[in-house]
């Protein structure tokens, strides 16, 4: 069997879209692009849903606060999984949050930094890096995401780069799927299971790729 770790944040986790900031719903498996996968790939293949609403890649949160660094959690999530035959990343969403006030490049680099500390934990790990969807200034999380569409410009090259880099799959995202209207951040049912689909072709071919 085949183990696939996801290391995501909120529409990893499933969270729906919110209609103000602190609430908390989540589709059902059913509706959750990670699960959906997983019966897609079969039962050779272990999917591990790590997936955090407010997950940042290497930021400590100031006004959320709980443990959404990324980086510091990382080494201790990846052993209690082992032994891990990919591990797919798709984090930087919550960078894009006014409080942080980082740029796409940084955002990429801090991605890369992820691939480098989950490589120290785990040498030789095959790593799938998946690009966010763009975020939207719209809805309920407008607020939260104020200037987030000027700063993720260039994103997806910047990431796309870091992956060829560090030889790392990519999958770009926002090419399949968008954000809801009602918060600009995360996805509607619909939206996770036609990207569930999208995810169970990468990872097969990843795994293949590997094996």
């Amino acid at each position: 069997m085949q183990t696939v770790l996801i290391y995501g944040d909120s529409n990893t986790h499933g969270t729906k879209p919110l209609q103000r900031p602190g609430q908390s719903e989540r589709f059902s498996p059913a509706h959750r692009w990670p699960a959906v996968m997983a019966a897609q790939l079969g039962p050779d293949v272990r999917v591990i849903d790590e997936g955090l609403p407010g997950r940042t890649t290497v930021h400590d949160d100031p006004i959320e606060g709980g443990a959404r660094n990324g980086l510091s959690v990382l080494p201790a999530i990846l052993p209690s999984h082992a032994p891990i035959d990919l591990l797919v990343i798709m984090l930087g969403t919550n960078d894009l949050k006014s409080r942080f006030s980082v740029t796409s490049w940084e955002i990429a680099r801090s991605v890369e930094r992820l691939v480098l500390a989950a490589r120290d934990e785990l040498p030789g790990l095959a790593v799938l890096i998946v690009a966010p969807v763009p975020v939207r200034e719209v809805g309920g999380l407008k607020e939260v995401y104020v200037g987030a569409e000027r700063r993720q410009e260039g994103l997806i090259a910047h990431l796309a780069q870091i992956a060829k880099a560090q030889g790392c799959g990519f999958v770009d995202a926002g090419s399949y799927i968008e954000v809801s209207d009602i918060d600009g951040v995360h996805w509607d049912a619909e939206a996770h299971v036609s990207f569930a689909a999208v995810m169970a072709e990468k990872v097969a071919d990843q795994l293949g790729a590997e094996g």
